[in-house]
């Protein structure tokens, strides 16, 4: 894509990359995602994505503006899985601004000085328009008796109740001051840094002694963002999870203990949520799992790989590196038959009919262990080790040959769930695993007869449960729709008109003012303003893809409603309606009834992850920035002027 796109190279190359690469993120906005294929040239195979963080996966990034951005969008799809479109979006958009700025002498330093003040205006603004999930809280005979019942399905109908209609009006101060930052110097961190867990300015909320209840099913209906389908199998996932608990059934979910099962070949309508752990077996596994099954079998854990030639992290050997020895090929084949003869032996000594691996297994052990009917699963998520640890008593080891006694669980079950072998699958059987009681393991079996969308299903599904789990875990959301942008909108260009009028003023009044002192209010109100129109660029593009308005009409209905706002919280009714209207802006006649519904349909974002995707967007934005710089114009450590750089 770049390799398309007009770079001037008189300006900053580096801004002008990101904002190349992030057009590809306009049509992956909004409710309505579009599909694209993307084809490599030289081998000729083909990927269908739908995300922005899959477009980047597929694409060759060579340029070091590319790998940056790369790395900061899998940081945040591998903390939320969701928001990566946005950060990418708003990191082009802020580079322009970046760019404009430079272009009227706006110097590195005061750039990023007033983008950061700009930034911290848009988290204060998040800190008093979040609405609390207690104030979402319903009866539990409301919401949670329907999660009981057998049809678990997200209305398309929006939802009428007053107390609902009315939370937008709530303010809870005391989660955003947990959640915004104070004034001051951005601390940025190298792409390499992004993959923490958790960000250093994570919001934090104290829950009260007796919460109440959220209510799961309005959240996640204003989480959906156009995914209804997987916001339900959500919904559901998260009542088999809490059915046995009725302590916390409603008010929890644990994200760690949801895996998923993609199936080729089947309707997508036949999609499911099951409990246990669900597993794809070959013929050969399927023939040991039919021998185990309605046994009480015993477990063993593995946490690397199963097989000869593996050695956990402390003791890999540096890649790329050839070994010269004398030994032949036939004296390691017949050292790698011993370590398995010894390693069978051990299984059958202690009984293990069933061994998880986090890794893979060789194809040697697998067929060793299937003659004697022991079962080998691959690939298991981390979290499902920890639970069968703590439900069996099993011990996780690192090899094969460290297993003991102690090291074996107790009380696991094999069941058929389903036989595959009708359908072109090179695995024939989906076996469930679990345990007695209820572990709150939960398998989401996802379904399509186009075997390149599942891909995308997936990630459609795991954004939606991320969404949900993170608003219950924040304790708070936001009003989505772009509310929560044309308010810092409307603040952002407020601060920027008092930085001009205050600016002319100290001009009248005394016409020997400080240069600096003028410059440095003027500069910082042209800059508020450029990030201004970056927000609403972004507003007006998922206003696109939402409905049918033109670029040019979703900006001139963004800027008239900003002209007609006056301060009050009840906008969040307005712009809602205005990423529906688009819809029927062609009927000739439109129905009054639709057109109220549509006002008290309520949608709501992730206040941690609008904020990280925030923070993300400008720290990009302010790297490529003084890299820029610094190629440009050079550091001289002699003239002082080390006092224009940002330091990292």
């Amino acid at each position: 894509m770049l390799g398309t796109t007009v770079l001037n190279q008189r300006q900053h190359i580096g801004l002008q990359k990101l904002s190349a690469l992030a057009g590809i993120t306009h049509s992956s906005l909004g409710p309505n995602k579009k599909y694209k294929f993307i084809q490599d040239d030289i081998s000729g195979d083909s990927a269908l994505v739908c995300s922005c963080f899959r477009v980047l996966e597929n694409l060759e990034l060579s340029c070091a503006v590319g790998q940056l951005v790369y790395d900061t969008v899998q940081a945040q799809h591998k903390v939320y899985h969701t928001g990566s479109g946005c950060l990418l979006f708003l990191a082009g958009a802020w580079s322009r601004a970046a760019l404009e700025c430079l272009q009227r002498a706006i110097s590195v330093s005061q750039i990023i000085s007033a983008m950061s003040e700009g930034m911290d205006i848009c988290l204060d603004v998040c800190r008093k328009c979040s609405i609390s999930v207690e104030d979402l809280g319903a009866a539990q005979s409301a919401s949670c008796t329907a999660l009981h019942g057998l049809g678990i399905k997200l209305s398309n109908k929006p939802i009428m109740e007053a107390s609902r209609a009315s939370s937008h009006q709530k303010v809870t101060t005391d989660v955003g001051q947990r959640a915004v930052t104070t004034s001051g110097q951005r601390r940025i961190k190298l792409s390499r840094h992004f993959c923490g867990g958790k960000s250093e300015n994570a919001s934090i909320v104290l829950q009260p002694a007796k919460p109440k209840l959220p209510d799961i099913v309005h959240i996640a209906e204003g989480l959906s963002h156009g995914s209804v389908n997987a916001m339900n199998l959500v919904v559901k996932a998260s009542y088999v999870q809490s059915k046995n608990n009725q302590d916390n059934i409603c008010s929890t979910f644990d994200i760690s203990k949801v895996v998923t099962c993609v199936l080729p070949g089947f309707p997508e309508e036949q999609a499911c949520v099951l409990p246990g752990c669900i597993v794809l077996l070959s013929d050969e596994q399927a023939s040991v799992a039919h021998y185990l099954k309605e046994q009480h079998l015993k477990v063993a854990l593995i946490t690397g790989e199963l097989s000869f030639s593996y050695r956990h992290l402390g003791f890999s050997r540096p890649a790329g590196v050839q070994y010269v020895s004398y030994q032949s090929a036939l004296l390691n084949s017949s050292k790698e038959e011993e370590w398995i003869v010894k390693l069978v032996a051990i299984l059958l000594n202690l009984e293990v009919n069933l061994i998880l691996v986090s890794g893979i297994a060789s194809e040697k052990v697998i067929q060793h262990c299937c003659r004697h009917h022991i079962l080998v699963v691959e690939k298991v998520k981390a979290s499902v080790f920890k639970t069968f640890s703590s439900v069996t008593g099993a011990v996780p080891v690192t090899y094969g040959t460290q297993l003991s006694k102690h090291c074996v669980g107790t009380g696991v079950k094999v069941d058929i769930w389903k036989d595959l072998s009708s359908h072109e699958t090179k695995l024939s059987t989906a076996v469930k695993i679990s345990t007695s009681g209820n572990n709150g393991l939960v398998t989401v079996i996802l379904t399509s007869c186009v075997h390149g969308k599942l891909q995308a299903l997936e990630d459609q599904f795991w954004a939606c449960a991320y969404r949900l789990h993170h608003a219950l875990k924040d304790g708070a959301l936001l009003p989505g729709a772009g509310v929560t942008e044309m308010l810092c909108i409307h603040r952002l260009q407020k601060q920027a008109k008092h930085r001009g009028i205050h600016r002319t003023q100290r001009n009248g009044d005394t016409g020997q003012q400080s240069r600096a002192g003028t410059d440095d209010n003027h500069y910082k109100g042209v800059v508020l303003e450029l990030m201004a129109e970056g927000l609403i660029d972004y507003i007006s593009t998922v206003m696109v893809n939402a409905g049918k308005l033109s670029k040019v009409k979703a900006r001139t209905v963004v800027n008239q409603q900003l002209q007609d706002y006056n301060g009050d919280i009840g906008i969040a009714a307005k712009v809602s309606q205005l990423f529906l209207e688009g819809e029927e802006e062609d009927s000739a006649v439109s129905s009054p009834r639709k057109r109220d519904e549509a006002t008290a349909v309520e949608i709501y974002d992730n206040l941690g992850v609008k904020q990280e995707a925030w923070r993300k967007a400008l720290d990009v934005v302010f790297l490529v920035l003084q890299t820029d710089a610094e190629i440009i114009t050079g550091i001289d450590t002699k003239s002082g002027r080390q006092d224009d750089l940002m330091l990292l």
